[in-house]
């Protein structure tokens, strides 16, 4: 009766994954949108689009083999890949046509891409707690707190980068980093800290491994803020691919993390039960 409940169970993600696939296929087709082999910003938009659907896909199919304190978790971790996915299609496409409109000069999809990270960046920035609650020990506040910094961060960003309000790039640039930081003290330091040493071996790695990533892999969002105010560091180009790359492998690796500590809590569940 278990196998024929978890075959149903997955011939119902299957069938969810199969109907968005066909209800955005006209919306994210390529069709049309010729790139250029020498188009390196072009490629990195490509590679970051096609991983993010293997890992949304990954996730989704995933979360059926995860005790169900899990689930949101990983369902998240699905979201986060999932809109990532669906904007670097338009920012794809938007590079492409520009490119080839402007005698190969692209035009930055600054607007698309803070409208992505609005969305994931806090989704990310929620699976701290996520992971935490799933295991009795987060707090409300806790989410509050780092949803809250994650969006000051975005929106200083957005506002230094696109200039629309007055003031410095550069002081827009330091709130941004300021909320960053608290963030990161948060997370190595802070109440979230605190809490994970209560937790299993297997969630206590995953957090340390998505704390790195955090303040590593993160670290590549300011310095592509600082190449895209100087054009003697890349300018556009050097911009997008670093922000092209680092998203595909920070939202991946993240979601893997999440993955990994559901896996090794479930796995620990089920020998403890079978004891």
């Amino acid at each position: 009766m278990k196998m024929i409940r978890n075959g149903k169970i997955r011939m119902k993600i299957l069938t969810m994954a199969s109907l968005l696939y066909l209800v955005t296929l006209s919306v994210v087709s390529a069709e049309g949108t010729t790139i250029d082999t020498s188009d390196n910003v072009a490629m990195t938009f490509w590679i970051a689009t096609a991983l993010m659907l293997a890992s949304t896909v990954f996730f989704v199919l995933e979360r059926q083999n995860v005790s169900d304190k899990w689930k949101t978790s990983m369902t998240v971790a699905a979201l986060v890949t999932g809109v990532a996915w669906y904007h670097y299609t338009y920012m794809r496409d938007h590079w492409v046509n520009t490119a080839a409109a402007n005698g190969g000069v692209g035009d930055s999809p600054l607007v698309l891409r803070y409208v992505d990270w609005l969305i994931t960046v806090p989704l990310q920035v929620s699976e701290f707690y996520l992971i935490l609650a799933a295991v009795g020990v987060a707090s409300a506040a806790l989410f509050f707190r780092l949803f809250g910094a994650s969006i000051i961060m975005l929106v200083s960003g957005f506002i230094g980068e696109s200039g629309i309000i007055g003031g410095s790039a550069w002081m827009w640039f330091a709130i941004g980093m300021v909320a960053w930081l608290y963030i990161i003290y948060e997370i190595w330091a802070g109440d979230a800290k605190n809490k994970v040493s209560e937790t299993s071996e297997g969630t206590q790695f995953a957090f340390k491994a998505m704390a790195f990533i955090l303040t590593v892999g993160w670290a590549i969002y300011p310095i592509g803020y600082v190449m895209g105010q100087n054009a003697d560091f890349g300018g556009a180009d050097g911009l997008n691919i670093l922000y092209n790359l680092a998203d595909a492998v920070n939202k991946t690796a993240f979601g893997l993390m999440v993955w990994y500590a559901a896996t090794m809590d479930t796995k620990a569940e089920k020998a403890a039960a079978e004891n």
